[in-house]
């Protein structure tokens, strides 16, 4: 069966009661981790996708469920270590991985993986330039007034040292990569395609606030991370490619980067990197 739109299927109650549910329980399992409460949650949303007529829409919101209880479970912390990397790794995997393989054979074209736009987009370009004063700007308030203690959620030695800076100059990015290719490429395009847009995009946002909250962004975090989860859904949907979210979520990355190794270090010498 291929892939529909969401403006193709009915916004009936219960449908929209499943995707209230299922954000609710992403709130409540992964980010607040209130597992009586996130439980039901979850439970109320299963019923009514159970209930619901559509095999494809069980089956791809049966999927979005299963990957919200594999992140409840997930180590999601900003731990540096090799041993943090490949624990906290092999769930991410999965979370990209399994949901590919499951639809590649029921729904082929949903999750395309997509790198390069269809076609240029001068917006999308506009968005990246207007995006770095920007994120230079909120990163500086969030970290150093904000919420000044947030940059020791990632932990750094003392003293300047060459492998952990790389370690954290990869881990930033590779969990940035790995933000757009499930939230955006994998749980906005399962949820676009049986609801409209702005609900998909909301839904996708949602999630994406609850895992980047439970991993480091506190305070205002969750207020800044549902704005950004918001504009890269639009901006996917504008262009359905990876390629504009990856390039704004890696600008993100570098002032992200910088900014802890300022407040660890003060500055960021080039002898630190090379």
């Amino acid at each position: 069966m291929s892939a529909t739109r969401g403006g193709d299927w009915p916004a009936t109650p219960g449908r929209l009661a499943a995707l209230a549910a299922f954000a609710a329980a992403a709130v409540l399992l992964v980010s607040a981790e209130r597992w009586l409460p996130g439980g039901l949650a979850w439970v109320v949303a299963l019923a009514c996708v159970w209930r619901d007529r559509d095999a494809a829409f069980r089956r791809r919101l049966g999927v979005l469920l299963g990957l919200v209880a594999l992140l409840a479970a997930a180590p999601i912390q900003t731990d540096l270590s090799a041993r943090n990397f490949l624990h906290l790794g092999a769930f991410f995997l999965v979370a990209v991985v399994a949901p590919a393989l499951i639809l590649s054979r029921t729904d082929p074209g949903l999750l395309d993986f997509r790198l390069l736009p269809r076609r240029p987009r001068w917006r999308d370009a506009v968005y990246v330039l207007v995006s770095i004063p920007l994120v230079w700007g909120v990163i500086g308030l969030y970290f150093f007034h904000w919420n000044p203690e947030l940059p020791t959620h990632w932990w750094m030695p003392a003293a300047p040292d060459r492998g952990w800076t790389w370690r954290l100059i990869a881990g930033i990015n590779a969990v940035g990569i790995w933000d757009e290719l499930f939230f955006v490429n994998t749980v906005y395009a399962i949820l676009r395609s049986v609801y409209p847009r702005r609900l998909a995009n909301l839904g996708q946002a949602v999630l994406y606030t609850a895992v980047l909250n439970d991993m480091a962004f506190t305070g205002w975090g969750p207020l800044l991370v549902f704005a950004f989860a918001v504009t890269q859904g639009a901006m996917y949907e504008g262009s359905r490619s990876l390629f504009w979210v990856l390039i704004v979520h890696l600008i993100v990355d570098f002032f992200l980067v910088a900014a802890i190794l300022h407040h660890y270090y003060g500055s960021l010498p080039t002898r630190l990197i090379l």
